[in-house]
């Protein structure tokens, strides 16, 4: 689904860069009020469960996994630039939490609330220096293609982590391949709860069946539906459907997480390595829902509103949270339109916590599966898949290999290696760029490629060369190789060269040292060598290298035409453009 009234939306600035809350507070439109709301509603029938169950997983009380819940959300709504992305306890981070302070709490489950606390204290001043020192940029090596991938192998992942909850049993999560298979032994075993999953199955329908009517909450018609047919038929006792069950009650309240000394180390390393897991996936998440919903995330911002989220979250009782893959989805096909959704589902959860933490008592957990396949189901890009397959294969087959990533190695894995295959794609590009040798076109303005262009004229005695990238380290033996070749494949004998640069934006150390070492070479063999078009900050570098007086500042024009012109004049040459 798309948020098209978000589409015009501009990067705030002033106050409004740093708390977009406020922003988009200040421009908010009524009509967005009905969907925020009934979002944010359908949202806290997930967010009570999954914090529940992350709490319980990451070795902490469940109640705390609601803290963990309610407290960063209303942070994230003030500092968080995403008006889709929701953030909470998160199943990628309760391993890392549990293994540090499993060990340290000894069984006391107030330390282990403190040392937890402490854990996203740390995670948030971590994603706040992350930010201010401007490191979100990482996020912008991840193309279309790669993040396809990474959607499509989050939304496979997902809709396999629910098929067992569906089916009302569970299997020991070992990854998503290895999870059908025991999903498929499981019910041949016979250990399918088949009631509990009519009751999903029908809660899914509903919700796929009332999608596309936005007007009607199909959503939240289908959970409430089947809460109520649970409660009133007692499928919990009679046909052992597993519900919610009653809410522990209490609020969050301020509380610093006092430590032992001797835990500081460990703490401080795993609040760091969340922070490093948080900031991967609430990165390419962000990104990803920004180009779905047509609009711009400052991904330094997304980290300050991660950072202060967990910031927050440590000093009100909770633990180390991240954006959510499985209840972004949901806040999306329900509607969602701003951070108010966020707002709205942290304030429901609140309320339910003091006035009734039994209403949800009868909720199945088969229906909560259906609600987070549903909203799995939207996730995938099949048609930009086939659009991929069509244009540019060998894209395609980068987002093939990312979303085989993720569903092999799970979803941190899986974004290292697209952030890998990234770099790798960039590196390619820059190592093997395009070149041309120039000729000038009857009727055409300028000089173009010859190999486009094979009757272009070439002007006697002189190659005009054309390098498509930056010169690097990498690319910059082939430079010399491509230059090379270019002089020994003209038709004439060559008297001088001229390197047309405008393209290279860049040049380091070492492809300065292959420049001198190539301009001395063809010097030495007679050829001159001359630049047109190179940009100022380019020459700059070359100054800095101790070259552009090397080469002297009568070998560098302004135009191609003009190097051209002076070439054929200083050389006598019997040649009309």
């Amino acid at each position: 689904m798309t948020n098209n009234s978000n589409k015009n939306y501009k990067t705030p600035k002033g106050l409004g860069r740093w708390v977009p809350g406020l922003e988009v507070l200040r421009n908010y439109k009524a009509e967005w009020l009905p969907r925020d709301v009934m979002a944010g509603l359908v949202l806290t029938t997930m967010l009570v469960p999954v914090g529940i169950a992350y709490a319980t997983a990451s070795g902490v009380p469940g109640i705390y996994g609601l803290y963990a819940t309610i407290v960063p959300l209303l942070a994230y709504a003030l500092f968080g630039p995403s008006r889709i992305l929701v953030l909470g306890p998160d199943s990628s981070l309760a391993a890392v939490i549990l293994a540090v302070i499993f060990p340290l709490a000894a069984g006391d489950p107030m330390r282990a609330v403190a040392l937890a606390s402490a854990m996203a204290v740390v995670s948030g001043l971590a994603c706040i220096a992350i930010g201010l020192l401007r490191v979100g940029f990482v996020t912008e090596l991840l193309s279309k293609p790669i993040r396809y991938g990474y959607m499509n192998g989050i939304a496979l992942t997902v809709l396999i982590s629910q098929l067992q909850k569906l089916f009302g049993f569970s299997v020991e999560g070992t990854g998503p391949i290895r999870d059908v298979i025991n999903i498929g032994q499981g019910i041949l075993d016979g250990r399918a709860n088949w009631t509990a999953a009519v009751v999903g199955a029908v809660t899914l329908v509903v919700i796929l069946v009332l999608k596309p009517y936005k007007r009607i909450p199909g959503l939240l018609i289908a959970v409430v539906g089947a809460t109520i047919v649970v409660g009133v038929l007692h499928l919990d006792t009679t046909a052992g459907v597993s519900v919610l069950g009653p809410l522990p009650q209490g609020l969050p309240t301020f509380a610093l997480p006092l430590i032992s000394p001797e835990h500081i180390r460990d703490v401080v390393v795993g609040g760091f390595a969340v922070a490093m897991v948080a900031f991967a996936d609430t990165s390419v998440l962000s990104r990803t829902y920004a180009a779905r919903t047509h609009t711009t995330v400052d991904p330094n911002q997304e980290m300050i509103g991660l950072g202060a989220a967990n910031l927050a979250g440590g000093l009100f009782q909770g633990f180390p949270i991240s954006s959510s893959s499985s209840r972004t989805p949901v806040a999306e096909s329900a509607g969602a339109k701003t951070q108010l959704t966020g707002v709205v589902g942290a304030l429901a959860v609140a309320l339910l916590l003091v006035l009734a933490p039994n209403l949800l008592q009868y909720l199945p957990s088969s229906a909560l599966a259906a609600v987070v396949i549903a909203a799995a189901i939207g996730l995938f890009e099949f048609k930009e898949l086939g659009r991929l397959f069509r244009i540019q294969q060998w894209e395609f087959w980068l987002s093939i290999v990312c979303f085989i990533g993720v569903t092999t190695f799970g979803v941190i894995q899986g974004i290292g290696i697209a952030i890998i295959i990234a770099v790798i794609e960039f590196l390619w590009d820059g190592w093997r760029p395009h070149y041309a040798v120039l000729g000038r076109v009857n009727g055409m303005k300028g000089y173009h490629d010859l190999k486009r262009y094979p009757d272009a004229r070439r002007v006697p005695g002189l190659v005009l060369f054309r390098w498509d990238a930056p010169l690097f380290f990498a690319n910059a033996e082939l430079f010399r190789q491509r230059v090379r070749e270019a002089v020994a494949g003209s038709p004439t004998k060559v008297k001088r060269l001229i390197i047309a640069a405008e393209p290279v934006t860049s040049i380091d150390v070492t492809s300065a040292d292959v420049l001198a070492e190539l301009h001395r070479e063809l010097t030495e063999s007679g050829i001159e060598v001359r630049f047109a078009e190179m940009k100022d900050p380019v020459k700059d570098k070359l100054k800095r290298f101790e070259l552009f007086d090397a080469i002297g500042a009568a070998s560098f024009f302004p135009t191609v035409g003009s190097s051209v012109d002076t070439y054929v004049e200083e050389h006598h040459v019997d040649w009309k453009p």
